[in-house]
Formats: C-alpha cells, structure tokens, sequence
C-alpha cells in the first residue's frame, strides 16, 4: 500500500482528477487486477490551486433529476464552488471517472482533501 501526495497548485481540474483515477484504480502498480480494489491512497493539498480552462465558470454545468417531470435542476460550476467549494468538485470529477461498479465506492473514500 502506497500513499500518493499531489499538489494541486497551478494544475488544470480534468488532468488532476484523471490522474487521481487511475491511482485509484491501481493502475499504477505492477500487480494491477481490474476485479480488486486497488490499495494507493491519494492525498490531495492545495485545492484551491486549481485551474479551470476556458469559460468553464460561466458554461459548464451540473444537472440533476428529482425524477418528477419537470424537476431538471441545472447549477453552474461558479455556484457550486461558491456553496461547496473545489473539494466537491473535485470528488465529482474524479467519481465519474472511475469505473461504474461495487468498487467505485471504496476507491473513492481512499481520496483525501487536505485543505
């Protein structure tokens, strides 16, 4: 089991959470197995430092259902920073980056933000 230190400083949001995937994943070990879990930790300093390129902060936006017609909520990435701050976003970007199944719940409580 290895600990992985990334500083989050002067570094683009979708690279980072990329790259915290596929740790998660185990990918960058030599005994990778798609069905395990992996056991690489990866804590995460600096988050603040983090770039969003282009006009992220006015177009991209989070949509969610309540699954009553009518009932799409959309939230600009600016509002949710505002609210929740990068740690959410973050979490959220590296989430739907790992695989869609039983394991992507434990990988994701081996990321820790350390502000």
């Amino acid at each position: 089991m290895s600990e992985y230190t990334i500083d989050c400083k002067g570094k683009i949001l979708g690279r980072t959470a990329s790259e915290i995937a596929l740790i998660l994943q185990g990918k960058k070990n030599s005994n990778y197995n798609p069905r395990l879990e992996g056991e690489d930790k990866v804590i995460v300093k600096n988050i603040d430092g983090l770039i969003l390129t282009g006009r992220k902060l006015s177009q991209k936006v989070y949509y969610s259902h309540t699954t009553q017609i009518g009932h799409l909520k959309e939230r600009k990435i600016k509002d949710v920073i505002e609210k929740h701050g990068m740690e959410w976003v973050l979490k959220k970007a590296v989430l739907r980056m790992l695989p869609k199944n039983k394991l992507q719940a434990r990988r994701i409580k081996r990321l820790i933000i350390e502000k």
